[in-house]
């Protein structure tokens, strides 16, 4: 068959591990016969940051705001071990919060779901989509390791010289202390992408902070959503027939359990980190969590939801086989060919793109699927295939279609 013709390249970051691998294999057989793929490829595998200095990290991210559209292999964020087994010159940032920062967007995180894999949760019937605020809090914070007796205090110097400072602690022996901090525009810029894709998806959307202890860092975000929701929102959210509320984090999480799905929960930069994993697992496992960042200029990344499965790369590299859903990443690629497709109206790669979805689905619901998901299904009796007859398998189904 004729390959589809791309005008304008994506972004292309490789990653790490496991999910390197899967990268290669689904390019292989799921898009090169297909496409003509177009793409400007930056190497973000641990081994090339630590040879740039990380300078890889922002150079990509520098590209996805040229060319709109990016689509990213899952990457290690090292710790003190990884720092060793690497030998790296020092422990990275994670590249994930580099790109969020650069682009000051939004994450959307939302459930795969497949006829067969029921959620935990048994009452949720729709997906829930996690917004998660991409800038500032624990991802940029600033740490002491306290050796003993002090003051620890929180100081901001005023461009005109002018201080306002508080006392945090009177250590009297060794502790720890951590500063965090967002801006207001950021906050705006996540406000407003938020209220935007719940119009476009026709959902409601819910937001929940800690603002009762927070009474300041907190409270900013709430009074923000507020004020934007009221002075350009309100009116575009009654005529949709949807629904922002505002409730606290807890009560947020007993809401959501009771729920059938179907809404858009936004959360700050850490509790979407975090809500992100408990609902992708509820519903079924991580690697059925599609995220994408969204920018306010309008520039797209697409991932997967979940790590490199590191466990799964050691068992590749003494030669023993595998079983990796990469249904996830494959996601990332359609989301990002559909994005690519409806920009430069290219209507052929959306086809293509919409058409990869469903032989994903179908694959599994005709009972053909890796272990993992062999133990969360209700097939009685599923083929369980290794990573490679998996994407195979799926390249079956795609050309049957």
């Amino acid at each position: 068959m004729e390959k589809i013709e791309m005008k304008t390249p994506l972004v292309e970051m490789d990653g790490d591990e496991m999910t390197r691998v899967l990268w290669q294999m689904i390019k292989e057989e799921l898009l090169l016969p297909y496409i003509d793929l177009k793409t400007e490829y930056y190497d973000l595998g641990l081994q090339h940051r630590n040879e740039t200095d990380d300078q890889v990290t922002i150079d990509s991210a520098e590209a996805t705001k040229k060319y709109g559209v990016a689509v990213k292999c899952a990457t290690i964020t090292p710790n003190a071990a990884r720092v060793k087994e690497y030998d790296l010159k020092e422990m990275w940032k994670s590249p994930n919060g580099t790109i969020r920062a650069a682009l000051d967007g939004t994450v959307f995180r939302a459930p795969i779901l497949i006829k067969g894999i029921m959620p935990y949760v048994h009452n949720w019937s729709k997906p829930i989509t996690i917004a998660r605020h991409a800038y500032g809090d624990v991802y940029k914070n600033v740490e002491i390791k306290v050796p003993g007796a002090g003051r620890a205090e929180l100081v901001f110097t005023g461009a005109d010289g002018e201080e306002i400072r508080e006392t945090i602690h009177e250590f009297k022996g060794p502790g720890i202390i951590q500063g965090i901090h967002n801006t207001d525009e950021s906050i705006t810029s996540f406000a407003k992408a938020c209220f935007n894709y719940a119009l476009d998806t026709k959902q409601d959307l819910w937001f929940a902070t800690k603002d009762t202890i927070s009474k300041k860092y907190d409270h900013n975000f709430k009074d923000i959503f507020q004020e934007i929701y009221d002075a350009q929102y309100k009116e575009k959210f009654e005529a949709a027939g949807i629904e922002y509320f505002y409730t606290l984090i807890d009560d947020a999480v007993a809401r959501v359990i009771r729920s059938e799905g179907g809404f858009i929960w936004a959360c700050k930069n850490y509790d979407g980190d975090v809500m992100s994993d408990m609902v992708a697992t509820a519903y079924g496992d991580l690697s059925m969590m599609t995220s994408v960042l969204v920018s306010p200029s309008g520039v797209y990344e697409y991932e997967a939801a979940h790590g490199t499965v590191q466990r799964h790369y050691y068992k590749y590299l003494k030669g023993e086989e595998t079983s990796t859903n990469s249904i996830a990443t494959i996601f990332a690629w359609t989301g990002a060919l559909r994005k690519r497709g409806e920009l430069d109206g290219i209507e052929e790669l959306v086809t293509f793109a919409d058409k990869l979805e469903r032989a994903c689905i179908k694959t599994v619901e005709d009972g053909k699927m890796t272990k993992s998901l062999s133990l969360i299904s209700t097939c009685k009796n599923p083929v369980i295939l290794n990573s490679l007859e998996f994407i195979q398998a799926i390249r079956a189904t795609f050309d049957a279609l």
